[in-house]
């Protein structure tokens, strides 16, 4: 086993992780989060490494330093070329490359990486040794993946999957803690249908105590966070972050131990800072709607909060949409 890396130096890195999510977790909606949630972990969503070579490299490695320290997700199955593409997020500022051996849609089915990769544990480690390997010390190399897939459901085979990947230099996991069933469920029902176990989770922590465990899947309240913070290092929120923002800064509050009357903007102040950040993209050449889309949930379970996700999704789109939209918006939440 190679020795470097081989203590996480400070696990409090992972305390706190954004979700990949496809087509959400954006540069736009992690810079909202930056300001919602400092100290949050951001990934982005899960990216080939083709699209990285040879496709258009500003759009998937475009980043913001408020975003640091900032993991890109790869999903594939070729070491070189998630080897060439990691390179290249390196050069443009990583600080994590994320292997995603989780994600159950048809697309990663047909190209074999995503979940498909749990089926292959010596692909996943060749992976893995490779990025270990050639990549500057100080970049983190992590794996995001599932309790199983399809009949390969066990503990034991789980314990022996991730032992591959910690032999061949890995010492950070995200586990979502359901299995992936690859026929007869869509993606959404994956995220709902296989029944979660935190359990086999909490057993990795204590059966690999050298490496970092983040837990994920359904976690939605500070009672979660508390119980799974005693038995893991870390928690990684994907839905409730994008359905509710801004319960983000309070579990932050929660997780760090920050005065919670001091600590936190207020919705209002995090439009106006969004609001500095999308001007500056609009003249970049950012769609505004794209942008705003991501602030339609910011005041999710306040008075009026339909109002401002109807004025938002209605008016944004518009070729006369500009920051006064929103500013419009506000008035109907403050």
């Amino acid at each position: 086993m190679s020795s470097k890396n081989t203590l996480v130096e400070s696990p409090n890195e992972w305390k706190f992780c954004l979700a990949p999510m496809m087509k959400k977790t954006d540069r736009h909606f992690r810079y909202l989060i930056s300001i919602i949630a400092p100290k949050m972990r951001l990934y982005t969503e899960m990216i080939t490494p083709d699209a990285i070579i040879y496709g258009n490299r500003a759009r998937f490695l475009g980043h913001s330093k408020n975003e640091l320290p900032l993991a890109l997700q790869l999903g594939g199955a070729n070491p070189e070329s998630i080897l060439q593409s990691a390179l290249l997020a390196v050069k443009a500022g990583f600080n994590e490359i994320n292997l995603n051996c989780g994600c159950p849609s048809d697309r990663v089915q047909s190209g074999a990486f995503g979940a498909a990769m749990m089926k292959r544990p010596e692909l996943v480690a060749n992976c893995v040794a490779t990025l270990h390997r050639e990549l500057p010390q100080d970049i983190k190399v992590s794996v995001k993946t599932r309790l199983g897939v399809d009949d390969l459901y066990s503990y034991t085979y789980l314990h022996s999957f991730i032992t591959r990947a910690v032999e061949s230099g890995c010492r950070i996991f995200h586990i979502h803690a359901r299995k992936a069933l690859l026929a007869g469920l869509s993606p959404k029902e994956n995220r709902e249908i296989p029944p979660l176990n935190y359990n086999w989770v909490y057993r990795l922590k204590k059966d690999f105590p050298m490496c970092t465990m983040v837990i994920n899947g359904g976690v939605n309240s500070v009672s979660q966070l508390a119980e799974h913070l005693r038995r893991v290092d870390g928690v990684m929120i994907g839905r409730h972050a994008y359905n509710n923002p801004f319960d983000l800064a309070h579990f932050e509050n929660i997780i760090f131990d920050q005065d919670a009357n001091t600590a936190t903007l207020t919705r209002k102040e995090v439009v106006l800072q969004y609001l500095d950040y999308v001007d500056h993209r609009m003249s970049e050449g950012f769609q505004f709607k794209t942008m705003i889309n991501h602030l339609i949930n910011l005041y999710q379970g306040q008075p009026n909060a339909k109002a401002w996700r109807r004025y938002l999704s209605v008016n944004s789109g518009r070729k006369s949409a500009s920051l006064e939209t929103v500013f419009s918006a506000l008035s109907l939440v403050d």
